[in-house]
């Protein structure tokens, strides 16, 4: 963004340094008595479950495609186990990541996915498959180490029902002035699921390069005026001296001589 010659925010592009941190928080809709079944990483969220608590089968794989030793994407699977006469009707399920940028300032922080879907009709099977991308709404520093919300998504060390509250959970992720954010355009929900399989969650999740707003430092700003500067005077003695040649080729100013006289001392 350019105010005048000063150049008040830049972009550039940069992979971030994504790992999952295998913290999980899932609550399902069921056509139950108590209207849900749910599990965490979390004990003490389990310890509040009681007979909703559901122990579920996870599988986790994390891909470094190109072996540039930065993650591409995660693989995550988990399987919910539910009775013959349990059926799942939504699910909301977070997953937390450690996200790292190192091109300019330093920046980390704990950030999460949140993933959400709900039907008319009983399903057995979410299928997801989107980016993991930054949002913003705070240039970062060009330099510096920053890891103002390098702070636990969800308080996991906390015994009270209110730390694993979606609302709590989501509404003081949001205070946030930079986020990560599930990008799934198109999830698939399957329906018609045997009885006593699993629900299951199956996700893909990209790890993009992103477009990075930052702050640019003194002398970036200082550069990117002087060119701007330079550009519109060059532009300014191109068309002043256009001017200059016509004005004596066509004579436009009229000229008077002036003759000097020398006074001579007797």
């Amino acid at each position: 963004m350019n105010e005048g010659f000063w150049l008040k925010q830049s972009t550039y592009e940069e992979q971030p340094n994504i790992r999952f941190r295998y913290e999980v928080l899932l609550i399902a809709a069921t056509n139950t008595t108590d209207n849900y079944v749910a599990w965490s990483t979390f004990s003490y969220f389990n310890n509040l479950l009681g007979d909703n608590l559901r122990i579920p089968l996870l599988l986790v794989k994390e891909d470094d495609i190109n072996q540039d030793g930065k993650m591409d994407k995660l693989n995550f699977r988990l399987e919910l186990p539910l009775s013959s006469s349990e059926q799942v009707y939504s699910m909301q399920l977070i997953l937390t990541f450690s996200y790292q940028l190192f091109r300019m300032s330093t920046f980390e922080m704990q950030s999460m996915a949140y993933i959400h879907h709900s039907s008319s009709l009983p399903g057995s099977q979410l299928y997801i498959d989107g980016d993991l991308k930054l949002q913003q709404r705070q240039a970062l520093n060009h330099r510096g180490l920053d890891t103002r919300y390098n702070v636990s998504v969800i308080n996991g060390s906390s015994p009270f029902a209110s730390a694993y509250d979606l609302t709590n959970i989501v509404g003081s992720y949001q205070e946030r002035n930079v986020t990560t954010v599930l990008f799934c355009p198109s999830p698939v929900w399957i329906v018609g699921r045997a009885a006593n399989a699993p629900f299951v969650v199956n996700a893909v999740i990209r790890y993009p390069t992103q477009v990075i707003t930052y702050q640019p430092g003194f002398w970036e700003m200082i550069k990117g005026a002087w060119i701007q500067y330079v550009s519109i005077l060059l532009i300014f003695l191109w068309v002043f001296e256009r001017i200059k040649i016509f004005v004596f080729q066509n004579q436009v100013l009229r000229t008077v001589p002036v003759t000097l006289h020398k006074q001579h001392q007797s």
